[in-house]
């Protein structure tokens, strides 16, 4: 009997219409298109402007989507995953209202938060579950409202954060096909270069704590570029080494969106060259949560079954790692 492992089946996306531009940029804050773009590889971002609409209006869109395409009824869904660093609320799952909303009436649904990595953790949990045999429809949906934690007159991070939804159903496969392997690291010492003060246990908010801007997130960028360059590259690195992978072997490279220069430092030291990397960050920055699954539905008509791919993330916390995948269908 073959063993079985965890496929993505199916996937779905969704970004809002407002588009904030680095020229719409120049006129908030002091920067330019050029400097936004050489540092970053950005042009444009997606921010969900419309009142009373948070995180879980973006994964609603997103697995909507995702059912429409592959014709699944959402009552057979298991579970649900909510990949975020921004749930609509504190204590209460976003997972679960989500699952309400798109009638996955029959599964049980929690949120997943390890910021950037989130949607790459929740790869392995929810290949676990399906592994595991107990459930056979797995949804996993990475989103978040970045532009709700984002102070638009500080340059170093307003450029960087955009809007956006994605999601992937994992189910059963008994071909070899789905993940097969994932290295996923972590280190509490980085929570001090990348984070949002205020807002929770530590620092509840407070008058104070609003005025002086700590429920937005500030970063160390010289710090987390560093750490993010050598630690997304290594553990790309080792994932092919420990599973005898060439560069001609390995079809797609699926970096997470931080910093066009991040991606190619991770894409030179496993040797890929640009054509066999997924990129998507000029048209929507970075999505946290959302990055990986946007990037599997912009890439999905050039998707094949068999394919190997790639997986690689890095996030606040610290929190990093890849995964190694084989694309388990042809796109009709």
């Amino acid at each position: 009997m073959s063993r079985k492992t965890a496929a993505i089946t199916a996937v779905g996306a969704y970004v809002p219409d407002f588009v904030l531009s680095n020229q719409l940029l120049e006129t908030m804050v002091e920067t330019n298109d050029e400097w936004i773009t050489t540092r970053t590889g950005i042009k444009e971002r997606r921010i969900l402007k419309d009142k009373g609409k948070g995180t879980s209006y973006l994964a609603i869109q997103a697995a909507k989507d995702l059912i429409q395409k592959a014709n699944i009824n959402p009552e057979e869904i298991d579970l649900l995953i909510m990949a975020t660093a921004t749930p609509d609320l504190l204590v209460a799952s976003t997972g679960a209202y989500v699952a309400t909303e798109i009638g996955a009436v029959n599964a049980f649904s929690y949120d997943l938060q390890a910021a950037c990595s989130s949607f790459l953790y929740g790869m392995s949990t929810a290949a676990s579950y399906i592994e595991s045999g107990r459930y056979k429809k797995v949804l996993l949906i990475g989103a978040d409202k970045m532009s709700s934690i984002i102070d638009y007159t500080d340059r170093t991070t307003c450029i960087i954060f955009g809007d956006g939804g994605g999601a992937v159903l994992f189910e059963p496969n008994e071909e070899g096909l789905g993940l097969q392997d994932e290295y996923l690291r972590s280190d509490g010492q980085g929570r001090a270069f990348l984070n949002m003060e205020a807002g929770g246990s530590l620092f509840p908010a407070t008058e104070e704590t609003v005025k002086n801007k700590q429920h937005f997130v500030h970063q160390d960028g010289r710090t987390v570029f560093k750490f993010a360059v050598s630690n997304m590259a290594d553990v790309a690195e080792k994932i092919m080494e420990r599973n005898s992978l060439s560069r001609e072997d390995v079809s797609w490279l699926v970096p997470h969106q931080a910093n066009k220069r991040i991606i190619d430092a991770t894409a030179g030291r496993v040797g890929l060259e640009e054509d066999k990397v997924m990129i998507n960050i000029e048209k929507y920055g970075n999505t946290t949560s959302a990055t990986l699954p946007l990037l599997l539905n912009d890439y999905e008509t050039k998707l094949k079954k068999g394919d190997n791919l790639i997986f690689a993330a890095f996030g606040g916390g610290f929190t990093w790692g890849s995964i190694y995948l084989k694309w388990a269908y042809d796109t009709k």
